[in-house]
């Protein structure tokens, strides 16, 4: 009888994960690394019981964008503009300093200066995915530990995307000066088209048919991942363009509704992309690059937080909520797996410097996400007490 490969891995992604995620409940563990384990277990380098993990990451991949939509939903286009400014100083100096530690530490075991350079771009961002779903969701929409987190995430989303288009530069023999002015123009466009389509398309539609909850899920969606393909066009990345989709409508009251109708769907497309970080890790490569990764996983655990807090003090923001945010923001990012991707397969970035800054990244998911479910209030605590969706 013919199986399906696609119906397969989905059956296995999802009864395997309910199978891990019930072992890492009775063990104190995050949910997070049971994703992520299960997909280093049966994915190619694994068990080889899923072979097609790329396909598996595009589908995960649109969880992050529905997050970036739901995040855009409840943040008000004046709110956001106030909080950037504040989170320039503490963004631009932490990135400063995590880039000179990280390149610092590359160098230290021996790793060309291009890659030593590269490493240290990667350590600067912090995750955007473990950093807003281990966010309770009345912190993320009505407290300032929420704006303070995601105006840093903000921008170091946007410094992503330069590095993003950096190395594609790097990789190519020419670099047009248009692809160099989309990172400036295009979110400027695109937050205009957006405005004005939701202003005198989209909002009156939804206001017509506000009865027929199908028809407004159909909307949003169509909404969200439209707008995320015409910030594709533009030079933007996929969450840019959701974010910038989600801002438009926040000052309308129909985003409540949308935020509610969108989280289960979000979380499906999460927990495959997270599997997809464990199956797309080489495990065979881990003991060329297990020490370089620990001494890069080590020193981001114990800096981040660290200068997070102090930044944010000098800011003069509470102790508490400061240290709580630093710890937080203490791992190293989604985006530096893409990075390390994308410059591998450019040939401006070796092999061992690669899978060192992914095998990095995922020690550093896998402590910080159990350390944040351990201490903080999160929606997936297994301490009730610290439970808050």
């Amino acid at each position: 009888m013919h199986t399906d490969p696609l119906v397969f891995s989905v059956f296995l992604i999802f009864t395997g994960a309910a199978v891990f995620a019930a072992i890492a409940l009775f063990a104190g563990q995050s949910l997070l690394i049971a994703y992520i384990a299960l997909g280093c277990a049966v994915g190619p380098w694994g068990l080889g019981l899923v072979e097609d993990s790329a396909t598996i990451a595009s589908v995960g991949h649109v969880g992050i964008i529905f997050l970036l939509f739901l995040l855009g939903l409840n943040m008000h286009p004046q709110k956001l503009l106030r909080m950037l400014r504040e989170a320039v100083v503490v963004t631009v100096v932490s990135s400063l300093a995590f880039a000179a530690a990280g390149t610092a530490i590359a160098s230290a075991f021996g790793f060309s200066l291009r890659d030593a350079l590269l490493i240290g771009a990667c350590m600067t961002f912090s995750s955007t995915i473990i950093g807003l779903k281990l966010l309770p969701t009345t912190a993320l929409h009505h407290r300032h530990l929420g704006e303070v987190i995601i105006s840093v995430l903000l921008l170091q989303d946007l410094a992503a995307i330069g590095l993003l288009l950096a190395v594609e530069a790097m990789g190519q023999e020419q670099f047009s000066a248009l692809q160099t002015l989309e990172i400036i123009v295009g979110p400027v466009l695109l937050a205009g088209a957006s405005y004005a389509a939701a202003r005198y398309a989209l909002l009156p539609l939804m206001r017509r048919f506000d009865t027929i909850q199908e028809y407004l899920f159909l909307a949003a969606v169509g909404w969200c991942l439209g707008i995320a393909q015409l910030g594709h066009v533009l030079g933007l990345s996929y969450e840019m363009g959701a974010f910038i989709a989600g801002v438009t409508l926040a000052t309308n009251p129909v985003s409540t509704f949308i935020a509610e109708s969108l989280k289960p769907l979000r979380d499906f497309f999460l927990i495959m992309f997270f599997f997809s970080l464990g199956a797309g890790f080489e495990l065979p490569r881990l003991p060329d690059v297990a020490l370089p990764a620990l001494a890069l996983a080590t020193a981001m655990l114990i800096l981040k937080p660290w200068t997070f807090r102090t930044l944010l003090r000098w800011e003069r923001e509470r102790a508490g909520l400061a240290a709580e945010a630093g710890v937080r923001l203490g791992q190293i990012s989604e985006f530096s797996l893409l990075v390390s991707a994308l410059a591998l397969s450019a040939g401006v970035m070796g092999d061992n410097a690669a899978y060192a800054v992914q095998a990095a990244t995922l020690i550093t998911f896998f402590v910080s996400s159990y350390w944040i479910v351990a201490r903080y209030p999160t929606p997936i605590a297994v301490n009730a007490q610290l439970r808050r969706d």
